[in-house]
This record gives structure tokens, sequence and C-alpha cells, in this order.
């Protein structure tokens, strides 16, 4: 009768034992972690000169601890195989006001974090393209809804679970859904970008991104209780229009002023910053978050910066190397590690929202890999490549942090979400990615490569080296080759003045600087010889170069036409590819690559190399490829593209005139692709053949290349 009774007071005892070992823990814990805290500080305030008892304040020295933290923080943590941005972030936490107390986050750090933010926001922008939703564009919805869907369910549920309003609750599920591409170098790496799984993450990411920032935008008007049937009846208006005028405006701007100013690099950069912020400020005029406005303005702005170009260098340099970087720093110093200690519920708030995140980003994977039969390895590319969380996650929790949506606590239990899915990402995408097999696709890469390793570029004109270096730049950083710009003095009428060596020499110094400005290899080539094309020659062979690229005015003399011209001579004798130019405006305006081919480019062994060679430059200048075949036989059947040839560009097969035929086809902002003429034993031929010519006199404002092999 009494043995209830006892076993009560004997558990009541053992849980008196527990709770008092437990509280006795944790407060040796917590003490130790202040004791800890207080000798760095200690220490901190030891080294430190008196009249800085206290956080630092001087401009100088503020700036220096953080170029400092800039520099080893990201080579220290990725010396052990982790992210750098994981040490930017524990680096804040270390220098800010709940680690050692050496800078304050004042009203600096608030503004260059919040410029960081942008950027970050812009560089998520630019890596995402509209063209990626025209490959796999049903899988890539499939998976863009699957994985916003799915975690906004579990995210929502278990945030409620753990006692969190539903506003909080939904905006942290908003970051559960949507992702950072942190492992996509390693996918260039591997070689798997153009599978199908890598372009259906690619597509999911823009719809998943931007219905994340739209139920960012929803949630905080709700919290500061705005969220009224006129908020709607403006919000979607206004929003369409803004989008529509972001996506559409942006691009036509821009290539208006890359036309008239492209020659500025300065005023280009400056353009792209503006607009960056110009963006973002209309957004928070139609009263949503500007970090939707940056990303929609990284989305308008790349379909005009090629991808290689020295203009993106710049981008990617300022943003990655700077701004960036001043972001993640300013969010470590928002961590209090001692809540973990003195809230255990931190832990477990931690833990819960890691295992959420990392559940949620696999379902999705998994379920499109089986809806649309995917092998094992590429579902777990797919969940590689979707499962960290950074950029829109720390841009979503800041916000929410500063109107106080979300407490201390939960920023906590972001940042280790973000810590561990940014190292599971990595692992995940180089482990099952080796096992990924490429499509069956013919490498636009390795083909280009063959093509392009060593590119040689004579410069005499300064008003159009500019644009035959950044051609021969795409080629060469698209094969990861070497250019080499050439000039050449002529001493068949005598001695070269020092005047002319000096002008040779400031024309190399300007290719070098913008070969090294888009991060290319670069061997100047300046030399002396009795006539140039026997000079460009000889150079091709002696610095083994394997393209020729040369400039073009678009027409030939008299003279010319009786003894050829420098290009005729130099196509003549080549034993290597040479490529002809005539740019009448920057390159990257281009919205359109045309391929012109006749029935001879189709029986042409270098049929591969021409179309290669022009699905190369529509990638990297993101333009739209069309392939055009003109025929004079009107019995002849459309031939058939063999299978290792196939493109994903739009063919068009039709009979007439060529001239004429290409002509119809032609519009401002193209780039014309044409093959030469092929007359090596006729010395007054031109070897450019007559269409080139033709078109090029009777439409002066549409760029050209004309590509020639040797036979």
């Amino acid at each position: 009768m009494y043995t209830l009774p006892i076993s009560n007071l004997y558990t009541q005892s053992a849980m008196e034992v527990i709770n008092f070992y437990q509280v006795s823990f944790l407060t040796f814990v917590q003490a130790s972690w202040l004791s800890t805290q207080n000798t760095g500080r200690s220490l901190v305030e030891f080294f430190r000169p008196s009249v800085l008892a206290g956080p630092i304040t001087d401009p100088v020295p503020v700036f220096l601890i953080i170029m400092a933290i800039m520099l080893v923080a990201p080579l220290l943590f990725e010396r052990i195989k982790l992210p750098g941005i994981v040490g930017l972030i524990l680096a804040g936490l270390a220098v800010g006001p709940y680690g050692f107390g050496l800078l304050e986050r004042d009203s600096t750090i608030v503004l260059l974090g919040t410029v960081g933010l942008l950027f970050l926001m812009f560089m998520a922008g630019l890596e995402t393209s509209l063209d990626d939703l025209k490959y796999n564009a049903d899988k890539a919805v499939i998976f863009g809804l699957a994985t916003f869907i799915i975690p906004m369910l579990l995210g929502t549920g278990s945030m409620l679970l753990l006692g969190y309003g539903l506003l909080a609750s939904i905006l942290v599920a908003s970051c559960f859904a949507s992702h950072t591409l942190l492992a996509l170098p390693i996918a260039m790496r591997l070689g798997v970008m153009r599978t199908q799984a890598v372009t259906t993450v690619l597509g999911g990411t823009l719809i998943t991104n931007i219905l994340a920032l739209l139920v960012l935008a929803v949630v905080v008007r709700a919290h500061q209780g705005n969220l009224t049937l006129g908020f709607w009846l403006f919000l979607i208006p206004a929003l369409t229009i803004y989008t529509f005028a972001t996506l559409w405006g942006v691009p036509k701007i821009g290539r208006w002023f890359f036309r008239k100013f492209g020659h500025d690099e300065s005023a280009e950069f400056t353009f792209v910053v503006a607009t960056l912020f110009i963006v973002s400020y209309v957004a928070e005029l139609i009263e949503i978050e500007p970090i939707i406005g940056a990303f929609l303005a990284g989305i308008a702005i790349t379909q005009l910066i090629p991808q290689l170009s020295p203009l993106m260098n710049r981008i990617q340099f300022i943003g990655n190397t700077l701004f960036i970087p001043f972001f993640l720093i300013s969010v470590g110093m928002l961590i209090n590690p001692s809540i973990l200690i003195s809230e255990p519920r931190s832990l477990l708030v931690a833990g819960v929202m890691t295992f959420v995140a990392i559940v949620a980003k696999f379902l999705p994977a998994w379920g499109t890999g089986k809806i649309i039969g995917l092998q094992f390895p590429n579902v777990m590319l797919m969940f590689g490549l979707s499962v960290a969380q950074a950029a829109s996650t720390l841009a979503a929790i800041t916000v929410a942090f500063e109107i106080d949506l979300v407490d201390q606590l939960t920023v906590n239990g972001t940042i280790a979400m973000i810590l561990v899915t940014c190292i599971a990402s990595p692992w995940i995408t180089t482990r099952w990615g080796k096992g990924v097999k490429p499509d069956a696709v013919t490498s636009t890469t390795e083909t280009a490569q063959k093509l392009a390793d060593r590119i040689l570029v004579p410069v005499a004109n300064p008003s159009t080296e500019d644009h035959l270096l950044k051609l021969a730049i795409i080629l060469a950083k698209n094969s990861d080759g070497t250019l080499l710009p050439l000039h050449i003095l002529s001493d068949s009428n005598g001695a070269v003045t020092a005047e002319k060596r000096i002008q040779q020499q400031e024309l190399l110094a300007k290719a070098e600087t913008i070969a090294h400005a888009a991060v290319t290899s670069v061997e100047t080539i300046g030399r002396v010889d009795d006539s140039i094309e026997k000079g460009i020659l000889r150079a091709a062979q002696e610095r083994d170069a394997n393209l020729i690229v040369c400039g073009w005015k678009g027409y030939s003399s008299y003279r010319d036409n009786f003894f050829g011209s420098v290009i005729d001579n130099v196509i003549r004798q080549a034993t290597v590819p040479v490529l002809v130019a005539r740019f009448t405006q920057p390159i990257r305006n281009t919205e359109r690559v045309i391929l012109a081919l006749t029935d001879l480019d189709f029986a042409s062994s270098k049929l591969q190399k021409t179309i290669a060679l022009a699905q190369t430059l529509a990638d990297e200048l993101k333009a739209n490829l069309e392939v055009l075949h003109v025929t004079k036989n009107s019995r002849r059947k459309a031939p058939k593209i063999p299978p290792e040839l196939q493109t994903e560009a739009t063919i068009e097969h039709v009979r007439g005139n060529f001239v004429s035929r290409v002509a119809k086809m032609l519009q401002p902002d193209d780039l014309l692709i044409l093959t030469s003429g092929n007359h090596p034993d006729i010395l007054s031929m031109r070897m450019l053949g007559t269409e080139p010519e033709v078109i090029a006199r009777t439409h002066p404002e549409i760029s050209i290349i004309v590509l020639h092999f040797p036979r």
C-alpha cells in the first residue's frame, strides 16, 4: 500500500538532485564563459593605450582591424577546409560587443554592413539568369515550388511548436525556403554545369528566392500593422510595374549607356553601382524591402555584362573583397554566445532550425529526382547545391532582427544553421558530384580550348584595340588560355624612331592593363619587322599561338583588291585559324549572335569548331544564338546536323541569295559570324570573300566576325 508514495518520493528526490546538478553545471559554464570573456577583455585593455579605454572609435584603427579580419579570417578557415564566410562571421563575433569588445556596432558599421547586404543580394541576382528557366523549364518549376513550399510548411510548423508567433514562424520558414548556390564553383570545376540536375537547381533557385523575399516583404508589413486591403491594392500593381520596369527598363537604359560611354571603364562601373542603389531605393519607396530591389537589379544588369568581362570582374572583386565582408562581420557582431549558456533553450532552437533546414531541402531534391527520373548521385548533387543558407537567409534575419520581429536567440540559431549548411554544402557537392556523368553533349569549352589556347592579337589602332582585346579575353578565359597582344613596327622605310617605340610601349601597356583587369594570363609582344604581315606570322609561330584575332575596317581599297591587304596576306599564309572582327559598338551590347552558313560550310570538317565558337560567344555574352543555313539549290533537302554537333540554338534553313537572306535577319545589336572564302591560289582574290564586305558596306551598324580555318 505504501509502494506508490515511496516511488513518488524517490522520483521527486531524484529530480531535485538532477535539477541541482543541471543548475550547478550551467552556472559553472556561464561563469567560465564570463571569466574567459573578462580575461580576454583584460588582455585587450592591457595592450590597448589608456586613451582608448573602451571600444575603438578612431576611424584608422577601426578600418585597420576590419581589413586585417578580411585578410586573415578567410585564409585561416579555408586552410582547415571551411568556407571563408564562416571565418568572417566568427571574427565579427570575436571583435564585437559580445566578444572582446574591440569594436562597437555603431552607425558606420551598420552603414557599411547595409551596403554589403545590398551588394550580397545584387551578386546573387548576377548569378541568376532568366534564361535558366528556358532549359528544363518544367523541371525547374517543379523543383522551385517544392523547395519553397516544403520548407515553408515544415519551418512554420516547427517554429510554432517551439512557441514562436505566427509571423516570426513564417519569416524563419522563409529563411529555410531560400538558399545560396555556395557550391556552384565546385559544380563548374567538376564539369557538371550542363547536367539536368544543375540546370534544374539554377531555375528553381530563381523561383524560390523571389518567393521567399516576397514573403519577407509581406511579413514585415504585417508586423508593422500595415497589412490592410489598401496595402494589397497598392502592392500588387506597384510590384508588377516595378518588376517589369526593372527587368525591361534597366537593360534598355544600360545598353544605351554602354553604347554611348562604353569607352570609359570607370563610368561603366559607376553606372552599375548607381543602378543597384537606385533600384533598391525605388523598392523602398513602394514599401518593399530594398534587398528585393537589389536582387532584381542583379537579374536585370546581368543581361548586359559578359561573365568573363573586365567589368564583371571589377564588380565581383569589389563586392566579394570589401562590401560583403563588411556585412558578414557586422552580422557576427550580432551574435551573443552567452545566450547559449544562460538560456539552454537556444541550443534547442539552433538544433531544430538546423535539422529542419536540412530535411526541408533534401525532400524537394529527392521528390523532384523521383518525378523526373534522376539517379541518386544527381539527387544528392541537387541537395548539395540547394542546402546552403547564406545570402537571402542572412538578409532576411537581419531585417527581421532590426524591426524586433525575432530575438537574439533566433539570430544565434540562424547563424548556427548557416555554419552547418555552409560546411555541408561543399562537401556533399564534391562527394556526389564526382559520380554525376555529364550529359552527352559536345563540350563547348573543350572544343573552344582546342581552337583558342594561345590567342595572338595584333594591336595598332587605339580606337579598336579595346573591342578586339575584350573578344580575345572572352575566348582566352573560357579556355583558361593566354592572351598575346602584339604590336609591330616596320623598318622597311628606315630606322624606327624613339617616338614610335614609346607609342608601342603605351599600346602594349594598355592591352596588358585590360587583360589584368579581367584576370587573364597575358604576354605582351613588341617587335620590329620588315613588314606587318610577316611580323604577325613570325610572332604566331614563335609564341605557339593557335588563333590570330585581327581587326577589320569592313572594306577593301583598290590597292587591296590588286595586291591584297595585310589581312589577306596573313590569312593566305597562316597555319592557324584567323578570326577577323569589326565592332561598331561594345561587344557587351550584343543581344543576338547569328551564325550564317552555306552548303560548303555544312560539308566542312571545321563545322564543329565553327558552331562551338559561336555557342561560346553567345553563352559568354548572354545572347541568343541563331544559326542560318542558306542554300542556292531549290531542290536540295535541308542537311541534318550530326548528333555530335547538336546545339541548343535555333537552326533555320532557307533558300536564295546568301547576302540578301542574311541581310533580312540583321538587327542593330546583332553579332554576325561568317566563314571566309578559300582561294589560296589566286593572289588577286580577297581572302575573306565578297559576301562579308558586301554585308559590311550595306549594314555599317552591324558587328561582324569572319572566321577562317587553314587548309
